[in-house]
C-alpha cells in the first residue's frame, strides 16, 4: 500500500506541470528609431472584416486573385518589394493567410507584419 501510494503522489505531481497551452501571440512593439522609410514597400491592410486595402486603395473582392493581382500592380516598383501586413486586431486569420498565400503567388518573399510604436502601445490609441 506504500508503494501505491508513493506512485500515486508521483503521478499527481508529474500531471500538474504538463499543462497544455493555447498559442498565446504577443505582438512586437518597435521602437522609434527602428522606423525607416522603404520606398519599394506594399502596405496590405486588414480589416476586422476581412476586407483588404494595397496601398491605401481598397479592393473589390476577398479572393486570392484579386490580392495578387493588385499586389502585381503594387510591386511593379521592383522586385525587391517588402510586404507590410497592417491586420486589425479582430480581423480572421483566414485573411492574412491569403494576403500571405497571395505574396507567394506574385514572388514577393519579404513579408512583414505592421507594428505600433511603444509610444503609442501604452497610451492606449492604434
Amino acid at each position: 500500500i506504500d508503494v501505491l501510494l508513493v506512485i500515486l503522489i508521483f503521478l499527481m505531481l508529474t500531471t500538474t506541470y504538463s499543462k497544455f497551452t493555447e498559442l498565446q501571440l504577443t505582438l512586437p512593439v518597435a521602437d522609434a528609431e527602428q522606423q525607416r522609410d522603404h520606398p519599394k514597400e506594399v502596405i496590405v491592410a486588414v480589416a476586422a472584416d476581412g476586407r483588404y486595402a494595397v496601398n491605401k486603395t481598397g479592393l473589390e473582392g476577398k479572393s486570392v486573385d484579386v490580392l495578387a493581382a493588385a499586389l502585381r500592380d503594387a510591386a511593379k516598383a521592383g522586385p525587391g518589394s517588402i510586404v507590410i501586413i497592417s491586420a486589425d486586431a479582430t480581423a480572421p486569420h483566414q485573411a492574412v493567410v491569403t494576403v500571405m498565400e497571395a505574396a507567394r503567388r506574385v514572388g514577393l518573399t519579404q513579408i512583414t507584419f505592421a507594428t505600433q510604436s511603444s509610444a503609442r502601445a501604452g497610451a492606449g490609441t492604434p
